[in-house]
């Protein structure tokens, strides 16, 4: 299955990093004011983080750092980690010398002791790994008790409606691995994804010692309908599914 790239986001994994490393340049300047990223999925997030302010958080798998900014422009002290270098050379442009940026895979050992954060951001992230169970146990060790993990992950139904258009009979209500192909910048790389159905990823979550609070399909920002009219034109409200979105507290 082949997909333009908006909206969908960052690497696990080395392989993944090394697509997003040959990408990475093209993929930001997309990234920056895409309706799917800058007025759907990051003011979301922004949203349901809600005041920063002197909280410690992680942006894990933060790319070239648009929502580390944002965090730290509202008064949050954030560690960002990604396990594309070429990504994160950008969120160094982007952020200063000074930003506390470190390459790390989520699908391993997160390099920071317990209860090291208030709030934990997973922007686009979880849906490139096959197993949440070891990611969501270092997620919740580094959280603190109480602490917050915002997730945004491509929405299972989309992504189940948008095959069996294409012509593909997926099961639904299994963990299926799918690749695409993105051209970016005259370069083309392969990305792999797992897609799972809900109930898979609200079992991970309570598996790893997480309580679900939020569960939320948010609509756009509302300046969207004025920059994108044409997208508007073809809807029947003022919203659309895109991505999923959760709130989870650690127990």
């Amino acid at each position: 299955m082949t997909s333009t790239p908006e909206g969908l986001a960052l690497p696990a994994g080395p392989a993944q990093a090394n697509g997003y490393d040959s990408i990475a340049e093209a993929y930001t300047a997309e990234n920056e004011n895409s309706l799917m990223n800058a007025y759907y999925e990051r003011p979301a997030m922004l949203e349901l983080a809600g005041d920063v302010t002197g909280r410690r958080i992680l942006d894990a798998g933060c790319g070239s750092g648009p929502l580390f900014a944002a965090l730290r422009d509202r008064g949050a002290a954030v560690t960002g980690v990604d396990a594309s270098a070429g990504m994160l050379e950008l969120a160094r442009r982007r952020l200063g010398a000074a930003a506390d940026l470190r390459v790390a895979d989520l699908a391993d050992p997160l390099p920071f002791p317990d209860d090291a954060f208030d709030d934990v951001i997973a922007s686009l992230v979880l849906h490139y790994l096959r197993d949440w169970g070891p990611t969501l146990a270092e997620l919740r060790r580094v959280l603190r008790p109480g602490g917050r993990l915002i997730v945004s992950v491509e929405h299972p139904f989309v992504i189940t409606l948008m095959q069996r258009m294409a012509g593909e009979k997926p099961d639904y209500f299994q963990t299926r691995n799918r690749t695409e192909e993105w051209t970016l910048g005259g370069q083309t790389v392969s990305l792999t994804f797992w897609d799972r159905p809900l109930h898979a990823m609200t079992d991970a979550f309570t598996a790893a010692g997480f309580r679900i609070t939020v569960i939320s399909e948010p609509p756009p920002a509302p300046t969207a309908r004025d920059v994108f009219p044409e997208v508007f034109q073809e809807l029947a409200g003022t919203s659309f599914l895109g991505f999923l979105f959760f709130v989870l507290q650690a127990d």
